[in-house]
């Protein structure tokens, strides 16, 4: 066992799902854009520009603060952060210091069986920098300000992780709160969320934390697991060899597994902090709190508690959880037919998740699946119109096609043969050819009947009742 008890703090952040940027009008998204081509003279911070603040990006910050069981501020100000960076042409940013949009929080999820709750510190607005690059080979870099500007909300967790795990898991249910508050499109790979994760260790009972290092820029869960997995090894062999830690900003690379030294790491009065005085302080009403509150989206804490109470496993869960589109379809079906929500969510959880993951490029928002239709199909089972098989195969083909459960399993010819009549006549043609089989069934050997209902299902292009066949050939044979 360690003799030391590491401490994780994670900062997030996340880019706001709005058309235009936090002080400029100009297009927020910059996917595939031309280098420069989404940048305005506020953006590069021309004399005599003056910022003008994105209404929606404070509705979203309170979405975001509501998601997360959080203080909203009455009032919050901006305040000039001052560094020096090639891609930041202002020479400060726009961020929010003592006085942020969003107050304390907590997010939970669940670890090993048990629930880790993390608190939140706080959560600011602030703008985004542009982009450098540095081209190999040559001796110029590059600066992209497509982004600067780009309306960002910064969420800082208390220091109340203590494993790679529980970095991991948070690191996990913030982007799924995001996602379903939908405050942003939560594109780890385009950077809609980065997360910078702060570790330090110190000795088991210590009254103060350990000297931090913070590794910048992480987009994964994984990577963010990793990180704080290498760091806390990296710390320990320090301390172990007497050495001190070096408060610093570090990198991830993540071709070697190992984090690497950036630069000093600065503290708040490094960067001279003023109010920025060309934004004013803005008040929010708890009415506007209030109307933003009342529309809020459904969240995962809901879905949860009402998926478990109607006996969703635990796994099927996670999995419809972990895909918003399927959750809400599972959710809608449970608000018009409680009984049914079981069987969908488990249909949904499996055989459509498998498509899903067979598909290279499969796009949800092509997605046919509806609730009636599932309720429908749900119906024909009871019926016993549809084997269990059968409705794989036609929730399947709900996927791609607005066709009718009834269409598809007709044109399939997966509608179940549950008349009596047409069963009997097989079952005689079955037992008759298979004679050794049905005198097994006779003697008491009932495992043999397994293989005659198959005899019948293959018979009837398996459109038989199985049970109804197993039924009648009991019957027959006794």
């Amino acid at each position: 066992m360690s003799k030391y008890l590491p401490t994780i703090g994670i900062e997030c952040h996340v880019q706001l799902k709005t058309k235009s940027k936090l002080f400029a009008a100009v297009d927020n998204d910059a996917r595939g854009a031309e280098p420069n081509t989404l940048a305005s003279p506020i953006c590069f911070g021309l004399p005599g520009t003056l910022p003008v603040l994105n209404r929606r990006a404070v509705e979203l910050g309170i979405v975001a603060g509501i998601a997360l069981k959080a203080e909203i501020a009455h009032q919050m100000k901006f305040d000039r952060k001052h560094y020096f960076y090639p891609d930041l042409p202002k020479g400060y940013q726009i961020t929010q210091f003592d006085q942020p949009i969003v107050g304390e929080g907590a997010v939970s999820f669940e670890l090993d069986g048990e629930t880790v709750q993390v608190g939140i510190e706080r959560a600011h607005l602030e703008e985004d920098a542009g982009k450098s690059t540095h081209p190999s080979g040559v001796d110029y870099s590059l600066v992209d300000l497509n982004r600067a500007g780009t309306p960002l909300l910064e969420i800082v967790s208390k220091p109340d992780m203590h494993s790679p795990a529980e970095a991991r898991g948070y690191t996990r249910e913030l982007y799924t709160l995001m996602k379903y508050a939908q405050v942003s499109g939560v594109d780890l790979y385009h950077g809609n969320m980065r997360f910078d994760v702060n570790v330090s260790i110190a000795a088991e009972g210590a009254d103060e934390l350990g000297t931090r290092s913070e590794v910048k820029n992480l987009n994964s869960f994984k990577s963010v697991e990793r990180a704080a997995k290498y760091e806390i090894e990296r710390q320990t062999k320090l301390l172990d060899r007497g050495e001190a830690i070096v408060q610093e900003t570090r990198g991830w690379d993540d071709a070697k597994q190992k984090t690497v030294p950036q630069r000093g790491k600065e503290n708040a009065h490094d960067y001279r902090y003023f109010p920025e005085p060309d934004v004013p302080p803005v008040t929010i009403s708890r009415n506007q709190v209030d109307s933003v509150r009342k529309k809020m989206p459904i969240m995962p804490a809901q879905l949860r508690s009402e998926f478990a109470e109607h006996d969703v496993s635990a796994e099927h869960i996670v999995v419809l959880i972990n895909n918003r589109s399927l959750a809400l379809l599972a959710h809608e079906v449970l608000q018009v037919q409680p009984a049914a929500a079981k069987a969908v969510a488990s249909w949904l959880a499996t055989d459509v998740m498998a498509m899903v993951n067979d598909s290279d490029d499969f796009d949800w928002a092509k997605l046919k699946l509806d609730a009636p239709r599932l309720i429908e199909l749900m119906q024909m089972v009871a019926d016993d119109k549809l084997s269990s098989n059968g409705a794989t195969r036609v929730v399947q083909a709900m996927m791609t096609s607005t066709d009718s459960p009834a269409d598809i399993a007709e044109r399939e010819s997966l509608l179940q043969i549950s008349d009596d009549a047409a069963i009997e006549k097989i079952v005689y043609d079955v037992i008759a050819s298979n004679e050794s089989a049905a005198q097994d069934v006779r003697d008491g050997e009932m495992k043999a009947i397994g293989f005659l209902v198959g005899q019948v299902m293959q018979q009837s292009k398996g459109q038989a009742n199985p049970q109804t066949a197993k039924r009648m050939l009991v019957d027959k044979l006794k």
